[in-house]
């Protein structure tokens, strides 16, 4: 609508021109070289505008005989990059579905017709690395480094290149190098940090992570932070003191759950003196996570107390979190020491039906201080055999005696206090072996197949497998003794066996022809 009304106007706006100049008519004259031309004013106004759509249309038709090259070669060029862009198309397309033959061939066309450019590099190296062409594929690799667009992706392919044949040093270079772009990706700075843990190198580590944190959670990059912190703590324990006690002390703020920087912490600040600061927070992290290792530390907040103070103590701190198991071995332990035998036992009491190992040898150390009885004692160390496992510090299948910043796989805060088959869930024999029948039951008969038993079933069930005997699965029944020859066949004698086959009927030959 709008644009009919822009029309309308324009039209009116030429009419009434028009009709201005009719109504003023006029007298033009020129003359130039003896010559003397005559006309009126709206003549020579269209013949002006004529002339100069004359020389327009010239000037075009020369400037496109002029750029006539250019175009035809700009035309080849286009043809060129469609065929080029095509082949890269035909080439990823080929990648994906695992085509080798016309990856290849179609890597090819394209670095014959589109040299240097980003996707047909990236294809020449994913055709070269599905043929198994490791050199090929770290040509292409340098190639896209030396581009702006593509160093980071090229940096990508050689840090995987290394990574397969196994080059940690090429591998940490091609990442640090990646890590040096704005903004670095987050692969690279993962690959950093992990390569500084492996080498204990905190301070780098700690670098590392901070140039990871605009790509981090900040929950995540907090807990980070503080596993390094703790880390480098612990590297700094016997060498700076002062240096050590700060890092763990912006840890603790950091994460203060994380049980190693609170306990580290909370011994820091005992010798330091600051008893208060340390009770706060080892009492913090315990309400948040009850480990021994918070409760050794808050046991030793003051040197030089006695056995029944260290008891109180630990009384109030498994007050805090009523019903944890932590708690009553904190408490057994200290009593255990102040020889307050029946407090010992009351801790231990209400884990005493069902005991895990902990439990069952620190009744045997109770029984033995308290009686010095070898017979109990050597029933709660058989009972500690037999009992369920503790929590330990556990990480890719490998259980450490102390917690360590990085898991043998090479993660960061791998190592949780935990059971060691707790993701499995076994908390019983997965196979149960049906006992064996008594030996003076004969059988005389084959017994019928059993059921087979299920490998997993509750407790009920399992208690009424146990109650009643299984018949296996394959009956065992014994074969009678051999009794030797019949006595009665050996009184007459053997009839010897035919040596030539009985004769046959008139019919019987006959059918034997047409067999």
């Amino acid at each position: 609508m709008i644009r009919v009304i822009q029309f309308l106007l324009a039209a009116a706006v030429l009419a009434a021109g028009f009709v201005w100049f009719a109504d003023r008519p006029g007298d033009v004259a020129v003359t130039w070289m003896g010559y003397r031309f005559e006309t009126s004013v709206l003549v020579a106004a269209l013949a002006i505008i004529a002339l100069v759509f004359v020389l327009v249309l010239l000037w075009a038709i020369v400037r496109g005989i002029l750029r006539s090259p250019e175009q035809v070669s700009l035309f080849f060029r286009h043809r060129r990059a469609i065929k080029g862009y095509l082949a890269i198309t035909r080439g990823l397309i080929a990648v994906g579905a695992g085509d080798l033959r016309s990856a290849r061939k179609s890597a090819d066309d394209a670095a014959r017709l589109s040299p240097g450019e980003p996707l047909a590099l990236l294809l020449t190296a994913q055709s070269a690395q599905m043929a198994g062409d490791r050199s090929g594929a770290e040509r292409a690799f340098r190639e896209m480094t030396r581009r702006d667009d593509t160093k980071v992706l090229g940096l990508r392919g050689l840090y995987i290149e290394a990574q397969r044949r196994d080059d940690p040093d090429a591998a940490r270079l091609a990442a640090e190098e990646a890590g040096k772009a704005s903004p670095a990706p987050a692969w690279a700075g993962q690959a950093v940090l992990d390569y500084r843990c492996a080498a204990a190198d905190w301070a780098g580590a700690l670098a590392a992570l901070d140039l990871m944190k605009g790509a981090l959670e900040k929950a995540d990059y907090r807990r980070k932070r503080a596993v390094l912190l703790t880390a480098r703590a612990l590297a700094l324990e016997e060498i700076d003191r002062d240096a050590a006690r700060s890092a763990v002390l912006e840890a603790v703020k950091l994460a203060p759950d994380l049980v190693p920087a609170a306990a580290l912490a909370g011994r820091r600040l005992a010798e330091a003196g600051e008893t208060r600061k340390s009770r706060k927070i080892l009492e913090r992290a315990w309400t948040i996570n009850p480990h021994p290792d918070i409760a050794e530390a808050y046991a030793n907040l003051r040197l030089g107390d006695s056995a029944r103070e260290r008891l109180t103590r630990m009384q109030k701190l498994a007050a805090m979190v009523p019903g944890q198991l932590e708690g009553a071995l904190a408490v057994a332990h200290a009593a255990l020491e102040a020889r307050e035998f029946s407090v010992a036992r009351a801790a231990l009491a209400p884990y005493l039906s069902a005991p895990t190992r902990r439990v069952a040898t620190l009744m045997a150390e109770i029984e033995e201080s308290e009686h010095g009885d070898e017979g109990r004692v050597r029933e709660w160390m058989g009972r500690a055999m037999r009992a369920a496992g503790d929590p330990v510090w556990t990480a890719d299948g490998v259980v450490s005696e102390r917690w360590l910043p990085v898991s043998p796989n090479g993660r960061l805060d791998g190592f949780a206090w935990k059971l060691p088959l707790a993701e499995i869930g076994v908390t019983r024999p997965v196979i149960e072996v049906a006992p064996p029948r008594p030996a003076a039951a004969p059988i005389a008969a084959p017994a019928p197949e059993a059921k087979p038993l299920p490998v997993r079933k509750s407790a009920k069930s399992a208690a009424k497998a146990r109650a009643k005997p299984v018949e296996p699965v394959i009956p065992l029944v014994h074969a009678p003794d051999d009794p030797g020859p019949d006595s009665a066949a050996l009184e007459s004698d053997p009839v010897p066996e035919p040596t030539s086959p009985p004769p046959q009927a008139p019919w019987q030959r006959f059918m034997q022809l047409f067999r």
